[in-house]
């Protein structure tokens, strides 16, 4: 299910990496939810060994960064962006940078850390941010790194020094190739795959790819991998990466939330490659890697996939931003105006068929909800200031595994869950 992560954990820049003990592990950011600055001053590791994604274990902080207990002693009290980590010559290697643009790398023994012994990277340390890491088959690692143009080299035994005549500039560039930041780099047969935050479209919200025949480039765009568009109302950024579980390729990547920039959420997708190596770009859904959501029962509003309009997900006013256990609805629909907005399910399964909806919310106007090849199938007309459970007949029988929207028509209204019979 989409978030990946219970909802306490925001964890955006996800790199998704199957160590040696065939579990999948995330590194990561970490936002605070309702907090406007990107990120925070630690990293925290999760991994599961689930091919649904519905089980994940917190290993707990990796890396602390706070102007009294830091990590990373020559560049203390700095916000941490993204990571990367890869296994190398019986070592887990954490590439990490900061808002000031440090870089640097630390080791442990274990792929969740913790992680000590900081040193810089020689040639790439204060340059620019989101390192990116990558070890090909003959066991060479190579070191990427920039933001609006990427740079790349092959890394030298202490994997912390830069091989200075390896050194590529501009591998790829803001205008030529849309490149914003975040590179993540996997290899797919004989064909090396550099995903990337996308910024041709206006926002950073694109990950596109792309390949090669080695390592360094040169590289060609080919396409788009996934887009968060409409995620919330104030979705900037994306970034992520691909990576083989179980057999399967996923795009790991974020969302954002609570209409901000900032309070992202790592989501899954799976993605399948083309005979020709191209990838199929993929959709933002609420199940993810899971099977689609039952239709019977309570379906949290706030997995909606996709959002149009003023509506966006919320911690609910009983609840702290910070709490263990956040109860998030959606909220702010027609905001204060009677203006349709929309939020989008994918997918939910009807099995043999559903007859009544319900729903709990709040507000005044009216809520329909609407299934892929039937049209609208119920409307409830809400007027109440407190969350109220509303139920009714759907026009029609609705069967199988559908795309459903709810439609949104009014001033303030917040949705809790909604659900069928």
């Amino acid at each position: 299910m989409n978030p990946l992560l219970p909802r306490c954990f925001f964890m955006p820049d996800a790199e998704a990496r199957v160590m040696p003990d065939g579990r999948l592990y995330l590194y990561g950011s970490q936002d605070i939810s309702g907090e406007k600055d990107y990120c925070s001053k630690e990293y925290r590791v999760f991994s599961t060994d689930d091919p649904k994604m519905e089980t994940w274990t917190h290993h707990g902080v990796s890396v602390r960064n706070t102007k009294d207990n830091s990590d990373i002693p020559f560049s203390p009290d700095v916000n941490l962006y993204a990571p990367d980590c890869v296994y190398c010559k019986g070592k887990y290697y954490l590439y990490v940078c900061g808002a000031n643009r440090f870089e640097a790398v630390l080791e442990s023994d274990k792929p969740e850390g913790p992680f000590t012994n900081a040193r810089p990277i020689i040639g790439a340390n204060g340059d620019s941010i989101d390192p990116a890491v990558f070890v090909d088959d003959d066991g060479q690692a190579y070191y990427f790194w920039g933001q609006f143009r990427l740079k790349g080299a092959r890394l030298k035994d202490d994997m912390a020094t830069l091989d200075f005549d390896s050194i590529k500039d501009s591998i790829l560039t803001e205008m030529e190739h849309g490149f914003h930041e975040g590179a993540s780099i996997r290899k797919h047969g004989k064909k090396y795959y550099l995903l990337y935050t996308d910024i041709s479209g206006g926002r950073a919200t694109r990950l596109s790819y792309a390949t090669a025949d080695s390592p360094l480039g040169p590289y060609k765009k080919i396409g788009t991998v996934i887009d968060n568009i409409y995620c919330d109302p104030q979705s900037w950024n994306n970034h992520g990466s691909i990576e083989c579980f179980k057999g399967q390729w996923f795009v790991f990547y974020h969302r954002s939330s609570q209409n901000s920039k900032t309070s992202r959420r790592v989501c899954a997708e799976r993605i399948y490659f083309n005979e020709n190596g191209t990838i199929q770009k993929a959709e933002m859904t609420s199940n993810g890697a899971s099977d689609a959501i039952s239709a019977f029962g309570k379906i949290d509003a706030s997995v909606a996939c996709r959002m149009k309009g003023n509506v966006h997900i919320s911690p609910d006013n009983q609840c702290k931003a910070h709490d263990s256990e956040i109860n998030e609805v959606l909220v702010n629909a027609g905001g204060g105006n009677w203006i349709e907005d929309w939020a989008e399910y994918k997918y939910v399964d009807f099995c043999a068929g559903a007859y009544l909806w319900k729903l709990r919310a709040k507000g005044k106007g009216k809520v329909s909800v609407m299934a892929e090849d039937y049209g609208i199938v119920g409307t409830h007309d809400i007027n109440t200031e407190e969350f109220k459970e509303f139920s009714g007949e759907l026009v029609q029988k609705v069967n199988g595994i559908k795309s459903v929207w709810l439609l949104i028509k009014g001033q303030g209204i917040s949705i809790d869950w909604f659900g069928f019979e």
